[in-house]
């Protein structure tokens, strides 16, 4: 895998690893704080919904700060030092969550567990932006495909990793250790970028705030195959995640405690990370768009089976499978997106992508805890599942431009 980062560098050798390290040190910062922080309000509450409400938690400061952090990151002076900050923003709310565990910190535990979650969503608004301009400016554009493969696999590391510790940290240790170690992640994540030398482009002249975002939304807006990629993703998640409502499955269905939790949260991740790995060598050059509606379709199938399974194992076998037609549609959205976007609006356009994507995933564990709450926990999961494939039929029908895309039409 060394050998594949490396041959992606031009002029700056090691930047694209320092690259990696921040990513991953992040994700896997996250997911620790995830996983505990979901265990941690099922513990307080024994509720679903209150499940969901995490996601809410997020979703709100997320949504209404990412179009200004895509403007930010366009017209301002550096890219990486918005990265960083994000960092430091990530690495708080994990210290807030680690002395509400402790006790330090007293009162109603669900409001502040809610309130460092919701620190979480302002700090993921500036994560992607960064993230993909940075991205840009050290892959060379005909390397965007593999770059994007080694960047996912490197994400889906931290996927399955991240839950795996955050669980064994909880039923070996404790909440607070594990909370802690987030924010040590968080800390390396600062570092790693700030010992990177990369010769960033001039900013834009600034110009009106809404003016800018007007632009960059009226940009995806007119392009068919970057709207139906990002919708189809949008819908996909919100209706066909089943994440959030994984400790209620451990705990009620399994009869388990939090390791088998971190199991299945990982189990996603090995699929995809192994579906990275071979793209990065195998690349889809030929139908990708034929290929990204199946591997959503396929997802939407294993979210189905895995409501209607009763096994453990079984469960966390579909759950590998749907992570390898996950990481399919991630990396071809993700390539979709970089060759699609003009370099002067990555920041924007990574932003409105973030909403379309990133805000679904919370939502979805919003809409999976009213509807396991109003249905109930395995028919809300098939109902979701459903869901899914209608959305896959009928972007094919209303999307024949992305339908039909060859990415070399993207070049």
């Amino acid at each position: 895998m060394l050998i594949s980062i490396n041959q992606l560098f031009t002029n700056h050798q090691f930047a694209f690893t320092k690259l990696l390290l921040f990513r991953g040190q992040m994700v896997l910062a996250y997911q620790i704080m995830a996983v505990v922080a979901g265990w941690h309000i099922y513990e307080v509450t024994h509720d679903p919904l209150a499940l969901g409400l995490i996601g809410l938690a997020e979703v709100i400061p997320y949504f209404s700060s990412a179009l200004f952090a895509g403007h930010a990151v366009d017209h301002y002076y550096s890219r990486r030092l918005f990265a960083i900050l994000s960092a430091g923003f990530l690495g708080l709310s994990a210290l807030t969550l680690a002395a509400v565990s402790k006790g330090i910190i007293n009162g109603n535990l669900q409001t502040w567990i809610y309130a460092a979650i919701a620190l979480t969503g302002f700090a993921r608004a500036f994560i992607a932006p960064s993230y993909n301009t940075l991205f840009a400016i050290i892959v060379p554009r005909a390397s965007y495909g593999r770059g994007a493969s080694v960047g996912s696999a490197m994400f889906q590391v931290g996927l399955i990793v991240g839950p795996a510790i955050g669980g064994l940290m909880v039923g070996f240790v404790n909440k607070t250790a594990a909370y802690t170690l987030a924010c040590l992640l968080c800390v390396g994540a600062m570092l790693a970028l700030s010992s990177l030398s990369v010769r960033e482009p001039t900013a834009q002249s600034s110009r009106p705030v809404f003016q800018s975002i007007g632009e960059g939304l009226r940009f995806v807006w007119g392009n068919q195959i970057l709207l139906g990629a990002q919708m189809l993703d949008m819908f996909a998640v919100l209706f066909g995640g089943a994440v959030a409502l994984l400790p209620a499955f451990v705990q009620d269905i399994y009869q388990l405690g939090p390791e088998g939790l971190g199991i299945l949260r990982a189990s996603p991740a090995i699929g995809a990370i192994l579906t990275g790995l071979w793209l990065t060598r195998h690349p889809i050059n030929l139908h990708a768009g034929r290929w990204l509606l199946v591997a959503v379709a396929g997802f939407g199938v294993c979210m189905i089976s895995f409501a209607l399974s009763t096994s453990f194992w079984l469960s966390g076998a579909i759950l590998v499978l749907a992570g390898a037609f996950d990481g399919i549609s991630v990396i071809l959205r993700t390539t979709i997106m970089q060759l699609a976007t003009p370099d002067e609006m990555r920041g924007r356009v990574s932003a409105i992508n973030g909403i379309f994507i990133g805000s679904s995933n919370e939502l979805g564990a919003f809409e999976s805890g009213v509807m396991a709450r109003l249905m109930g926990l395995i028919p809300s999961v098939v109902f979701g599942g459903l869901m899914t494939l209608g959305v896959v039929g009928i972007t094919a029908q209303k999307a024949p431009k992305l339908r039909k895309l060859e990415l070399q039409q993207l070049h």
